[in-house]
């Protein structure tokens, strides 16, 4: 008689979670079967557990049914070869990166005998070995592509007249040497773009080139450069396009719906330099409202395949700086034919929009037209003129267009408060540049009803054109917006019990249970603190013709519609619209359909893309302006808790910069990752986020937009303890060796 199969008890979930994280690198269902010792039936549930784990976020499957925890890298991907670290080990990074979080560190391994070296800028397929969270080592295969790596600096005389490199980025660690034969003449002080040469002493600094001399760094113009280099966003248009962009023309009238008898105007900020959306309101006999959405025509000028087209879905969207703008199109299209200037005849892609007096859609209607805007408004002036200060231009305007426009809002907006729309309240900060080119001031950027007006006129013209897509089956690019993962809802949960709030388990989540939280900390010392992280634990929007809805705006369906100017995700929207609805030329042709998901990805990240390269841009341009008051004393609140420090947005400018631990009271400090603060381990002393606090300005390097803070007292700048672990260059090859084989353990 057979004995009957040894039972082997279940891993618990813990478990099971621990040994994928632990793992060096992703491990199969076979792996995890034989580590818990698992057979038969038990593989069964095995399966299922993992499917949970998978379904919750917790870890994420990756190439050949293998399992990693959410952020792990593969076992073999393409790396870039971004840097040097103090002790000249080379540091790579992803080719393409789509978490919201930084990627891991990744430090090269020395390569074999009589392969050659590899430097910065040098792109490898490699194979990854996990040290431990968040650092992984990687082996060159093969190299995919060589440098020469162009990294951007500001050249510096030296004493000994020769020329120096410093990188903008601060996450270059090393400076660059540069003879007066590779200079290309650069001044002192001057912002350059450099070539990296091969070779260079072991323990010196690599040589240089200059390529590109991009004006002094004493003028603030320079700063955007920065950003745009730094992000590799596009700015030169291809001769084609231009010439292209240059022969637009009057689109003709005939065959569109004629919609210049009606008074529609533009409401934007006063430093927009393209009008892309109009919009006008009028009441219905039923007591609702018609509302007419009409957007530039931009698909009649950028035909799928031509140079423009290739040119705009290349850069994906425009991106804003204080002082420029680098369009998706040539400014004759995005300051020219696409752009809805008053009194000037324009084509559009408009949406007949009937509401009742609560807000529901009753029907909609697209059509092709041709406009005349009425009028070119500001959200401040319009917001004045309905709060009973109107000027001279909106005076006239105020009964016939702007209160119909106010009365249509309070509808959609009823419904929108109804719907439960997440509504966070993080402020923006707005760099005022004066004549001259320099930063005047640095303000909160205000938000009216006007703003709310435009947003919710916009959102329902997005809605519509989802649904219209769906309704006729063709390919539509949506803006999904996923719930949070279970893993950063368990880690706001375990945040919302310290500070006496709790959010629900077990029930269906929508955004108005966010909602009820941020009501209930609003006017409490810690309200700021709960919107921060109640943003964090929220997912990414992306661009997906896989429609998961919109969690934050309650919305089963949506797409971007209203600004082809500057997303191109809003002009293959009009494609399909112009196709499916047989509206004329400029359609969605129908072999891109199955290219949609790879188009998708690709604007996601040239979105985040852009968002990096404006937010390094503000952060720039707020150094600058405060760098002439290191010393001074400013109020702000802890935005950011990490081991390594605080760091600390100030409530005059909204400018954020790092508080150093070591900068801290003697102490030290536990980082609680649950509570968000550091805990000091003698003294008891905390500081968690959302904490008000006075600091004195230590540093503003304008060359990397950094800035460094300490703590101030009672007035006076609290002594820190000595800074610890830092390692100066050019330490003997043992003692770094030592040092490194330490760190990988």
């Amino acid at each position: 008689m057979s004995k009957p199969p040894k039972q082997v008890p279940l891993p618990t979930r813990q478990q099971l979670l621990d040994f994928i994280r632990e793992s060096p690198g992703r491990v199969g269902k076979r792996e995890i079967a034989r580590a818990f010792h698992m057979t038969g039936e038990n593989r069964s549930v095995l399966r299922e557990m993992i499917k949970d784990l998978e379904k919750s976020g917790s870890i994420e499957r990756g190439h050949g049914k293998r399992f990693a925890h959410p952020g792990a890298l593969p076992d073999a991907m393409v790396l870039e070869i971004s840097g040097v670290d103090d002790d000249g080990e080379l540091l790579a990074k992803p080719l393409t990166w789509t978490e919201e979080t930084r990627p891991p560190k990744i430090f090269m391994a020395p390569g074999r005998r009589g392969e050659s070296a590899l430097g910065v800028g040098d792109r490898v397929l490699a194979r990854l070995r996990r040290l431990r969270e968040g650092i992984y080592e990687a082996r060159a295969v093969r190299r995919i592509t060589a440098g020469p790596a162009k990294v951007l600096g500001v050249f510096e005389r030296t004493a000994a007249g020769s020329g120096r490199l410093r990188p903008t980025d601060r996450r270059q660690k090393m400076d660059y040497t540069i003879l007066d034969a590779d200079s290309l003449a650069a001044q002192h002080g001057e912002l350059v773009l450099a070539e990296i040469l091969p070779g260079g002493r072991a323990y010196g600094l690599r040589p240089a080139k200059v390529v590109e001399r991009l004006g002094s760094m004493d003028n603030p113009r320079t700063v955007s450069l920065v950003a745009i280099q730094t992000h590799d966003i596009p700015c030169e248009f291809p001769a084609e396009a231009l010439a292209e962009a240059e022969a637009s023309a009057a689109a003709p009238a005939d065959r569109r719906d004629d919609l210049r008898p009606i008074p529609l105007i533009t409401i934007d900020g006063e430093d927009a330099r393209d009008f892309d959306d109009a919009v006008w309101a009028e009441a219905t006999d039923d007591g609702g409202w018609h509302i007419l959405v009409a957007i530039a025509d931009v698909a009649w000028y950028v035909r799928p395949g031509d140079a423009l087209d290739r040119e705009a879905f290349k850069r994906g969207n425009s991106v804003y700086f204080p002082d420029r703008v680098v369009p998706m199109l040539p400014e004759a299209l995005s300051n020219g034919w696409c752009s809805l200037k008053p009194n000037e005849d324009r084509p559009c892609l408009a949406v007949h929009l009937w509401i009742d007096n609560e807000g529901h859609k009753q029907k909609h209607r697209f059509v092709r037209g041709i406009m005349r805007s009425a009028a070119r408004l500001t959200y401040e002036r319009v917001q004045q003129a309905i709060d009973g200060s109107p000027d001279d231009d909106t005076a006239p305007l105020v009964e016939p267009i702007l209160k119909p426009l106010y009365g249509a809002w309070k509808a959609l907006f009823a419904a929108r408060e109804r719907r439960g729309v997440l509504d966070l309240d993080l402020p923006e900060r707005k760099v005022i540049i004066g004549t001259d080119g320099r930063v005047e001031t640095v303000i909160p950027r205000p938000h009216y009803d006007s703003h709310r007006l435009i947003e919710d006129f916009m959102i329902a013209a997005n809605v519509a054109a989802a649904e219209q897509i769906e309704a006729l089956n063709r390919p539509c690019m949506y803006r999904v917006h996923d719930l949070p993962s279970r893993e950063k809802l368990e880690g706001l949960r375990d945040f919302l019990t310290t500070v006496g709030l709790s959010l629900a388990k077990g029930q269906v989540l929508r955004a108005s249970a966010f909602n009820q939280i941020l009501a209930a900390a609003k006017d409490t010392p810690e309200a700021h603190l709960i919107n921060e992280v109640v943003l964090r634990s929220q997912a990414q929007a992306v661009y997906s013709p896989e429609n998961i809805g919109h969690f934050g705006l309650a919305l089963a369906r949506y797409a971007h519609f209203t600004s082809p100017i500057r997303r191109y995700a809003d002009l293959l929207v009009h494609r399909a619209l112009i196709e499916g609805l047989a509206l004329g030329d400029g359609g969605l042709p129908a072999d891109s359909w199955e290219r949609f998901a790879e188009i998708g990805e690709h604007i996601s990240l040239t979105e985040r893309r852009a968002a990096a390269a404006e937010r390094d841009a503000l952060n720039r341009f707020t150094t600058l302006f405060l760098a002439d008051r290191v010393g001074a004393h400013f109020a702000g609140r802890v935005n950011g808790v990490t081991r390594f420090g605080l760091f600390v947005t100030l409530d005059e400018t909204g400018a954020d910069g790092l508080m150093p631990v070591s900068s801290l009271p003697d102490d030290y400090y536990v980082h609680d990752e649950v509570r968000h603060c550091l805990v000091g381990k003698r003294s008891g002393l905390t500081f968690s986020l959302g904490d008000i606090v006075t600091v004195a300005l230590a540093e503003a390097n304008s060359l990397t937009g950094s800035l460094l803070f300490q703590l101030v007292d009672g007035g006076h700048v609290v002594p820190g303890r000595r800074p610890t672990g830092q390692s100066p260059r050019g330490k003997p090859r043992a003692i770094r060796e030592k040092r490194t084989a330490k760190r990988r353990k």
